[in-house]
């Protein structure tokens, strides 16, 4: 402790930092700086290498460009990701070396630890594999809606370990991927909207089931909405009997996530077009008899006379 406070020791620290700094330090710099432009151009040669698949996406007439681009995003950016990982890890051990550490035994040392995290960690490791086989299945991709283990909302993120959803809400909602027990993706190269619209029982059914078909034509054809129609309105006839109403069941496909734009503008016509031909769409209602011999009195019954 003494030798803290002579001149002399001093002396002799500032002489073995200057001499690491002419010595070391420069190639610190030079690391660094090499470091920060290796990730420049590693960013700048994935875009342009994704900016050509794109193009060359948008030019194939057999493949979906949506399609094609919500995986390109994906897998360049799991790419992007492990680059830096690798290049940060290098840099890293180069400085740590700078620094008069050994990096030997560390990366044998490595070995070990890294077989020790995978008894201990078999979870994290049954993510990777998960997510890995996610991502080469090509299941889900970030801009597709899917509902994962009951939970629905758009992708924003897909990582080899973790996969974020964003519900309507706005509420984020993180999974690993080796606790995904169940996986719906509701975008996947086409979607479609069901209808299933109930009329009264004196209604004819053909004439109801040729003014829906009539109404899906109309809304194909369409300037704005018809180009997310990808086939015509498919009427599937009458698909139940409820208390107050016959059903009949129709879907449209449509591209990735527009069927919920379609589904609207489709039941707002829909609409339009029954008043126009009188066609009656009821609410609940039920029939009272009062005795034996009169009448029977039907009391209609609104949803607020409910509440």
């Amino acid at each position: 402790m003494e030798s803290l406070f002579q001149a002399e020791f001093w002396r002799n620290v500032i002489v073995l930092l200057q001499g690491w700094m002419l010595k070391e330090l420069p190639g610190i710099v030079i690391i660094t700086i090499a470091l920060f432009v290796l990730l420049k151009v590693v960013s700048f040669s994935i875009q342009k290498f994704k900016n050509v698949l794109l193009h060359r996406a948008e030019h194939d007439e057999l493949s979906d460009t949506v399609e094609s681009t919500k995986r390109i995003n994906t897998l360049m950016g799991i790419i992007h990701g492990a680059i830096k990982v690798v290049l940060l890890t290098m840099y890293v051990m180069m400085l740590l070396s700078k620094f008069g550490i050994n990096v030997a035994p560390i990366l044998a040392s490595a070995g070990i630890l890294g077989l020790a995290v995978g008894f201990g960690a078999q979870e994290l490791v049954r993510d990777y594999i998960a997510g890995f086989f996610m991502l080469l299945e090509n299941q889900v991709r970030t801009g597709d809606v899917a509902i994962i283990n009951g939970t629905g909302g758009l992708v924003e993120k897909i990582m080899l370990r973790t996969i974020t959803l964003r519900d309507q809400s706005g509420v984020v909602h993180i999974f690993q991927n080796g606790k995904i027990s169940t996986l719906s993706n509701m975008t996947k190269d086409w979607s479609a909207i069901v209808i299933e619209m109930g009329v009264a029982y004196k209604e004819d059914v053909d004439q109801v089931m040729g003014i829906m078909k009539n109404v899906g034509d109309e809304l194909q054809r369409d300037e704005v909405f018809g180009e997310h129609v990808i086939e015509p309105i498919e009427v599937m006839g009458l698909e139940r009997f409820d208390d107050s109403a016959i059903v009949i069941k129709a879907r449209i496909k449509t591209k990735p996530v527009q069927q919920w734009n379609i589904g609207r503008e489709y039941r707002k016509r829909l609409k339009k077009a029954f008043d126009q031909n009188h066609i009656e769409i009821p609410f609940p209602h039920a029939t009272v008899y009062w005795g034996q011999e009169l009448e029977p009195l039907k009391l209609e019954i609104s949803k607020a006379d409910k509440d």
